[in-house]
């Protein structure tokens, strides 16, 4: 086995990133985001400045001959007081496409809430290193896919063969935004997020724009995907809306239309869909805003607090959301024949979620996320669907 001093350092740049909008250069190395700087300057909590910090669909590209590779990175691990820190985040290593390990980097640093208070404590801890061995020789792509959950400083890249970064692949762009599903919540790898398994499976590159809690129709986020190159956009809305409690019904519409207003300004003609939410039974006919328990092991489990009957004062609801979001497609499109809608149901329904129901009562599990891939690329990527290939293509 190589010695360390044997292998070859390599800065981590730009160039070596797929699927993040921005970089931003620490003392430690780099530390890629998912919106850019204009954006997170208008960032009006700290939910979604961790969010768009954790790389979910972010991954280093390259082209070597290594055997050998590591990756040196500062993690930040997110932590509830009085709770167990959760698991460390996963590091996969694919080659060509196909899955040749994964690792973790212990250490890092730690960020506490307190649940009561709402404060955050950050526990300076050191770097790490992510390792992967005995991989195929001879010339060939790599992909290291970032832990979905873990806000992640990329120190060095390490190998025993020079380091190039791989040419364009020439497949379409994907940008997709929604919320913590999107996210990944609940997914024990980077590549099981249902978002990254609809792609694969699509042959598209995705630029994953999935929030935790933070789905919730952002101007900025809007100008950002404006702002992206893309040749697929998909729109996730629902959730985040009810559980906050943010938004009533009279100005929900009208900021549907401004979003998909903004977006068409940078993507006149792009394959554009709306998906609704996916069955939520907390939530279908109960308004928010939602509350987590946690048990004894820390596990978090969550329930509706809003009165159903004040869904005639204008509160939202997943079935008020889904009327409307199917409605405001339907008004547009008329003039628009690139917008489609995707009832959320249709990826997530109720025959699932008898088979498969969500452990904390809000996301699924490893299993519904690849339920939701799979009919993600069936309905969206399939003969007839909103981002199928055209014929002869």
């Amino acid at each position: 086995m190589n010695d360390e001093h044997d292998l070859i350092t390599t800065p981590v740049t730009a160039d070596l990133l797929r699927g993040a909008l921005d970089v931003e250069h620490t003392v430690h190395g780099l530390l890629p985001h998912r919106l850019p700087a204009a954006a997170r300057r208008q960032i009006p909590d700290a939910q979604l400045a961790v969010a768009e910090a954790q790389p979910s669909g972010v991954r280093l590209v390259f082209r070597t001959r290594a055997t050998t590779v590591e990756l040196d990175t500062l993690p930040t691990k997110r932590a509830y007081h009085g709770f167990p820190t959760p698991a460390d985040g996963v590091y996969e290593l694919l080659v060509g496409g196909h899955p040749m390990g994964r690792a973790t980097v212990p250490g890092g640093r730690v960020r506490t809430v307190d649940l009561a208070t709402g404060s955050a404590e950050l526990v300076e801890g050191p770097p790490g290193t992510a390792r992967f061995a005995g991989l195929p020789p001879g010339a060939k792509d790599i992909e290291i896919w970032l832990p979905h959950n873990e806000v992640t400083e990329l120190i060095a890249l390490r190998t025993d063969a020079p380091v190039a970064p791989a040419p364009a692949g020439g497949r379409r762009v994907w940008l997709h935004h929604g919320s913590s599903i999107s996210h990944g919540s609940n997914a024990t790898r980077p590549t099981a997020i249902w978002p990254a398994r609809a792609a694969a499976r699509g042959g598209v590159e995705l630029v994953n724009l999935g929030f935790g809690g933070g789905a919730l129709l952002d101007p900025f986020t809007a100008r950002a995907m404006r702002d992206t190159p893309a040749d697929l956009i998909s729109v996730k809305i629902g959730i985040n809306l009810v559980n906050t409690d943010a938004m009533r019904l009279r100005a929900f519409a009208p900021a549907v239309h401004g979003f998909l207003d903004t977006l068409r300004e940078g993507h006149p003609t792009t394959p554009l869909l709306v998906v609704s939410a996916v069955l939520c039974p907390i939530h279908e006919d109960t308004p928010g805003p939602l509350v987590v328990d946690f048990g004894a092991d820390g596990a978090e489990r969550f329930r509706a607090s809003g009165d159903p009957a004040e869904r005639a004062a204008g509160r939202l609801t997943l079935g008020v959301i889904r009327e409307v979001l199917a409605r405001v497609v339907a008004e547009r499109s008329a003039e628009d024949p690139h917008l489609y809608y995707l009832d959320g149901r249709e990826l997530y329904g109720e025959g699932d979620h008898v088979e498969l129901p969500l452990p904390d009562r809000l996301h699924p599990d490893g299993a519904g996320h690849g339920r939701i891939a799979a009919n993600f690329a069936r309905l969206v990527f399939g003969p007839g669907g909103a981002f199928a290939l055209p014929a002869g293509a």
